[in-house]
């Protein structure tokens, strides 16, 4: 059976974007009549098969943006992707666009699989939400569908990025903790597991060798186990701490329990400080103080970088760093 010329096909014979190939064969504004008429030209000689104008007038009033993303980074409701999922969809559809969300497992990634809303060509453009190799993502551009990066920065990927400034909010939440008489300060999270926890680590760090103080093995404890699962074991610390600086309120949550079930008191033995402002800082006793991000506004950045690249594919690459701000709230003490 002969194999159904598809979108990406075409663009990928004539160097374009499945984008400007979409827009020439159903008539849209945006390319030029030489290049319609080119487009047009190459599909027939290809063989590709017209959809019919009803599907091509529906298609024309939305656009149908694609959201890649791996499964362990929203399995767990009101995780950090999860709520920037929520976002995404709100804002889609507030502008009359439409989310579609495909889960790609690492296997897949490893074998540059394309996503499936890739191959059947229902996506107009796509959001890469999460870490994904930098080979993975080369081979994404090869494929010509425009595409940003949500919580992924790589100085030398040349790729539209939105990311929020989980450096700078790090290096402020663990000032405080120092502004505070703290000195024996924990790093709580997997450094390295997402784009997101090794920059709040680096501002860690930061924030730590600035009071003079050298970050050593023993003043970082994983959140997660070998299938990156949520997994706290306080019984690997050297010693107990007087603060813990975690890289997520769903960590500072479960460490707070851990901890008061042993008998510790939140804060006057053990001071903690969250990141992100989910639901659950304001749940604990004592209520956490915390770092927002401002996962909205990165929501709504990544749909609006989107579309300024399918409008205008030649445009420079940018990076967009999103700013939060601190809470303070009542699981810090001040000591001598």
């Amino acid at each position: 059976m002969e194999k159904r010329v598809r979108m990406v096909d075409i663009a990928e014979k004539m160097g374009v974007s499945t984008f400007t190939v979409s827009k020439a064969l159903s008539g849209k504004d945006g390319v030029s009549e030489e290049m319609r008429e080119e487009v047009r030209r190459v599909a027939e000689k290809m063989g590709y098969q017209m959809k019919n104008k009803s599907n091509i007038e529906s298609a024309s009033k939305s656009m149908k943006f694609g959201i890649l993303t791996r499964n362990k980074y929203i399995e767990q409701g009101q995780s950090f992707y999860w709520s920037l999922y929520e976002r995404m969809l709100y804002h889609l559809n507030a502008s009359g666009h439409i989310g579609i969300l495909e889960f790609i497992s690492e296997e897949a990634e490893t074998q540059f699989q394309l996503p499936k809303f890739m191959q059947t060509e229902i996506i107009n453009g796509l959001i890469l939400m999460g870490k994904f190799s930098k080979g993975y993502r080369n081979m994404l551009m090869e494929a010509k569908t425009p595409f940003v990066c949500l919580d992924m920065f790589d100085a030398e990927c040349g790729q539209d990025t939105v990311i929020s400034d989980g450096y700078y909010g790090m290096y402020f939440v663990t000032r405080h903790l120092l502004q505070m008489g703290h000195r024996d300060i924990v790093f709580l999270g997997r450094v390295g597991a997402t784009y997101s926890i090794t920059d709040r680590y680096f501002g860690f760090c930061r924030a730590m060798q600035e009071a003079g103080l050298q970050v050593t093995p023993e003043m970082v404890l994983s959140d997660r186990d070998e299938k990156d699962m949520l997994q706290i074991s306080i019984e690997q610390l050297h010693h107990m701490p007087t603060a813990f600086a975690c890289n997520c309120d769903i960590s500072a949550y479960y460490l707070m329990q851990k901890l008061q079930a042993k008998g510790y008191r939140i804060p006057n033995d053990i001071s903690i400080v969250g990141f992100d402002n989910y639901i659950l800082s304001e749940m604990t006793t004592p209520k956490m103080t915390t770092y927002e991000v401002d996962l909205d506004k990165m929501a709504l950045a990544s749909i609006q970088q989107l579309q300024k690249r399918l409008e205008e594919p030649e445009r420079p690459w940018e990076q967009l760093i999103i700013s939060g701000h601190f809470i303070q709230r009542d699981s810090v003490k001040k000591i001598n």
